[in-house]
């Protein structure tokens, strides 16, 4: 079974966050790859460019901003991949930097994750 958990990367690294995954395009500001203590940072899991900045974390374009981003997924196979390669290992932390805990692309992609494993 994929466990995956998010958190904002803000938050202070745990033990348990397991495999600890960036997927934001940006560098999250303020913070340094130490401070994050990164697996990776799959910046090509990410939304769009055009994507991101047309949803702008904004609710009422969420349900929206999710069918792009599905869309965008499926047509990313090897981010995918890549990131099922982390899961295959065990516990993944998807770490993003929006102040939204609900409308973000981190919970996006667990949905996806948990629907094509």
């Amino acid at each position: 079974m994929t466990h995956i958990q998010l958190k904002r990367a803000y938050t202070v690294p745990e033990q348990s966050d397991g495999q600890r995954i960036l997927v934001d395009r940006l560098w999250p500001r303020g913070k340094s790859k130490e401070q994050e203590q990164l697996t990776a940072w799959l910046k090509e899991i990410a939304p769009s460019t055009e994507l991101r900045k047309w949803f702008g974390h904004k609710a009422e374009h969420w349900q929206e901003f999710k069918a792009k981003y599905r869309a965008e997924l499926e047509a990313n196979p090897t981010a995918i991949q890549e990131l099922s390669r982390y899961l295959d290992q065990g516990k993944v932390t998807l770490l993003y930097g929006a102040k939204d805990e609900q409308h973000n692309q981190a919970v996006v992609i667990k949905e996806y994750m948990e629907h094509v494993s």
